[in-house]
């Protein structure tokens, strides 16, 4: 669980975020974590891994931020992702036989939040923000950059499911170049230092 509500003086609500904001919050560290102790080797290991974070969406739409994306290069490119089979984004992607990945960056961290199950979606996961629609998915309009892939494979990894797809079509607006990841990092959100 990401966020919660306590009520203070007066009667205001202040909500508590896992990926720490600017702002009032009731805890300094995520009360729902498992303790340190109690934690998988595995899940430990991945967490000193600093992943990007992307949005995958399929036409329906769906959609579900997924920080286990890899790019093989070759004839022809693919791209290899873990995401969870119980998703409606696998539903969706598997019903098209096709899925969009867009590169998120700083600025999207309540939209990554959004599409991860852990920040309220009023009117919808897709009501807030631009968005681009493609054949592939809709992608946020000011995404660094996107790919447009056709399913290939699937099978379960673990608790995941190890999606394979071939790249179809690769944008990268001209800002792309200069645009900053979003990283996902020992539970947390960070962005490149240096």
């Amino acid at each position: 669980m990401a966020s919660g509500e306590a009520h203070g003086a007066a009667g205001r609500v202040t909500m508590f975020h896992v990926n720490h904001q600017a702002g009032a919050e009731i805890h300094h560290v995520d009360p729902f974590a498992t303790p340190a102790g109690q934690r998988s080797p595995a899940r430990r290991l991945r967490g000193r891994l600093a992943s990007p974070v992307t949005l995958w969406t399929a036409p329906g739409p769906a959609g579900l931020t997924v920080s286990s994306t890899l790019v093989a290069e070759g004839e022809p490119d693919r791209l290899l992702g873990l995401v969870d089979p119980e998703a409606d984004l696998w539903a969706a992607a598997e019903e098209a036989g096709r899925f969009a990945v867009a590169v998120l960056g700083p600025a999207h961290r309540q939209l990554a939040d959004r599409f991860a199950g852990l920040f309220p979606s009023p009117g919808g996961l897709f009501a807030l923000d631009e968005w681009v629609d493609t054949p592939y998915g809709p992608v946020p309009a000011d995404a660094g950059g996107w790919v447009g892939c056709r399913l290939d494979n699937s099978r379960e990894c673990g608790w995941a499911l190890l999606v394979e797809a071939t790249v179809e079509v690769v944008e990268l607006p001209g800002v792309a170049e200069r645009a900053e990841p979003l990283l996902h990092h020992r539970g947390r959100y960070r962005t490149l230092a240096g």
